[in-house]
């Protein structure tokens, strides 16, 4: 329980610290946030991705008499339900109908008091860091009455902007590499993102869920980041790591999702059961964060430049698989249309690889009955056809860029 006094420190202290933020790159999802009217915008994505900064970014250009509060803030860890009524006589004195909450995820009951604000007539943005907390809660208190948006690390093209980059080769190289959290580009400092990744471990999995074996949990982690782009299954894990019970490795794998670390991309198939039961592609939320914390004892480039392509494709599409039959194919995108996007990801196109990485794209494109799909390397620009189908090799600083 907290003091009046305490709550309205707190709002003035983080305004004034608001007023003196760089606002930073403007990111590109901003544009496609909608106006405030019946509904909360609800953004979320992975820790220090730039949630907080976006949010201030959108309080600048559209709602500058917003009240802002982030419930992160070590001042309001002992924040009840009870003081959601000093919240309110605050924002009655206050004045304003517009209300953005860093994180309220943390505090019981947030949800019905969004609602509350909602049939109130405020508008409302929230922010939070783990997708299982958000859904849950929306499905049950919210439905009807949120839009949601996710925000990822920089894209290459906000990269080379925040960089001043052009979009090249060697740009490309340095994104793969680097990744893109803002605060460790700014310093490069390795142990940022090696501190990330511990944080969102303990802060946003094993104290969140109450997971015991922290150990386990990190060594899992770990070994995921070190085998990104790979096939994985519950029961080989559950061998590797020699955990009495396959539904607790799935159930470790389903926090680490939740909290935006890792995507496990299924199998197509048009069978949900079959989806359910075939290995699935691992794939970390930032190449970075791989750069730093893998580790393998190889440089894994082309795992990581498919991680990569990964990201950009994540963005996009609200769907995505990857296919095999007799070959295999990196991605069967599904947005809006019925037909999905087929594309295939190899670093360099060579002779020794060439024969494979056609076949499995003509392959899926056979079988979704698609005319043209792509394949996209690091450097290189190409066209092959083959029996009325069309392969169009391009450049990844060319695709990402659009």
């Amino acid at each position: 329980m907290l003091l009046k006094s305490t709550l309205k420190q707190v709002l003035e202290e983080q305004r004034i610290n608001l007023a003196q933020k760089d606002k930073g790159l403007r990111r590109e999802v901003l544009d496609s946030f909608p106006i405030l009217a019946s509904h909360a915008l609800i953004l979320s994505g992975v820790r220090r991705c730039g949630k907080s900064t976006l949010l201030f970014q959108l309080l600048h250009n559209k709602y500058t008499s917003a009240l802002y509060l982030n419930f992160e803030d070590t001042r309001l860890y002992e924040f009840e339900t009870t003081d959601f009524i000093r919240l309110d006589s605050i924002i009655s004195d206050d004045k304003t109908n517009v209300l953005f909450f860093d994180e309220i995820q943390i505090i019981d009951g947030w949800e019905r008091y969004i609602r509350q604000k909602l049939d109130e007539g405020f508008n409302v943005v929230v922010t939070g860091s783990n997708a299982s907390l958000l859904s849950k809660e929306l499905g049950t208190k919210l439905t009807g009455r949120h839009i949601s948006k996710e925000l990822f690390p920089f894209s290459y093209s906000e990269f080379c902007h925040f960089n001043k980059f052009k979009y090249t080769e060697d740009s490309l190289i340095t994104y793969l590499n680097k990744g893109g959290f803002p605060a460790y580009l700014k310093s490069n400092e390795d142990d940022i993102l090696s501190g990330l990744l511990d944080d969102i471990l303990t802060r946003d999995i094993a104290v969140r869920y109450g997971v015991r074996d922290i150990k386990t949990l990190k060594r899992l982690a770990l070994y995921l980041i070190s085998n990104t782009a790979k096939l994985i299954t519950g029961n080989k894990l559950k061998t590797l790591f020699e955990v009495g019970a396959t539904s607790t490795i799935m159930e470790y794998l389903s926090h680490l999702e939740y909290a935006y670390l890792f995507s496990f991309v299924p199998k197509f198939s048009y069978s949900i059961k079959k989806q359910l039961v075939n290995p699935r592609k691992v794939y970390a939320i930032d190449t970075g964060l791989v750069s730093v914390n893998s580790n393998s004892f190889s440089n894994d480039a082309g795992r990581k430049f498919e991680n990569l392509i990964y990201l950009h494709l994540r963005r996009k599409y609200r769907g995505i698989y990857y296919f095999a039959e007799k070959g295999e194919c990196d991605f069967i995108a599904f947005g809006k249309r019925k037909k999905p996007t087929i594309i295939q990801v190899c670093y360099e196109l060579n002779q020794d690889n060439m024969r494979r990485e056609l076949n499995g794209l003509f392959e899926a494109l056979t079988f979704f009955k698609l005319k043209a799909g792509t394949i996209i390397t690091l450097n290189q620009k190409d066209r092959f056809e083959q029996n009325g189908l069309v392969a169009k090799v391009v450049a990844a600083y060319d695709f990402l860029a659009k």
